[in-house]
């Protein structure tokens, strides 16, 4: 899919509390393809689950209506149709705490993957081969949604802070648990505390 919008230099990323900001600098225009041969085969060489668009119906859930394309090729997901439990990170390549957490994510996704699925949104970031390559790196495979222009951070209704990484987490019906939480997790138990919490059960 190619993508022509304005999107935040990932040059310009800089430390922010627990993580990255993506808004230290103006963005500017440019031209992203998320999907093409290359970046296909790099996935299926990794092991990357591919998207699935969400069951639901459109504005079915606390998310804004946003379909962005799957990282490295896959089916758009309209975000307003996933339905949970689910946990979503918000990540980008360059962020250094992203690459301590997500090996924690993928061990939280394998074992409790069937009760509450991890689903990344690599936002405003400009490399998806860079944003591939730290899946390999840290062996993540749950699947992840490309939002190179960094839209996510624009909607009104979603109200994520200017940092990486960050956590959305869904209930059963579709409801934003609270705010978005910052991440820079390090252990799987924070994870588990985190979703037992939110959602009011033992996994």
């Amino acid at each position: 899919m190619r993508i022509r919008a304005l999107v935040l230099s990932a040059a310009a990323v800089v430390l922010a509390f627990t993580g990255c900001s993506p808004d230290a600098v103006a963005p500017r225009e440019t031209s992203i393809d998320v999907d093409t041969p290359a970046l296909r085969e790099q996935k299926t060489q990794i092991g990357v689950e591919t998207c699935e668009p969400g069951p639901g119906a459109a504005g079915s859930n606390d998310l804004p209506e946003l379909t962005l394309p799957c990282l490295g090729g896959g089916p758009d997901v309209d975000l307003s149709t996933l339905t949970g439990p689910v946990l979503i990170n918000v990540w980008q390549s360059a962020c250094a705490p992203c690459r301590e957490e997500m090996p924690v994510l993928q061990q939280f996704d394998q074992r409790y993957g069937d009760q509450v699925p991890v689903i990344g949104i690599d936002t405003a970031d400009t490399y998806p081969g860079a944003a591939l390559g730290l899946m390999e790196l840290t062996g993540a495979t749950y699947p992840s949604i490309a939002d190179p222009t960094g839209a996510l951070f624009e909607q009104a209704d979603l109200p994520l802070a200017a940092a990486y990484p960050q956590f959305v987490l869904l209930d059963a019906d579709g409801r934003m648990v609270g705010p978005p939480k910052a991440g820079g997790i390090t252990e799987m138990s924070q994870v588990v505390d985190y979703v037992e919490q939110g959602l009011g059960t033992r996994l």
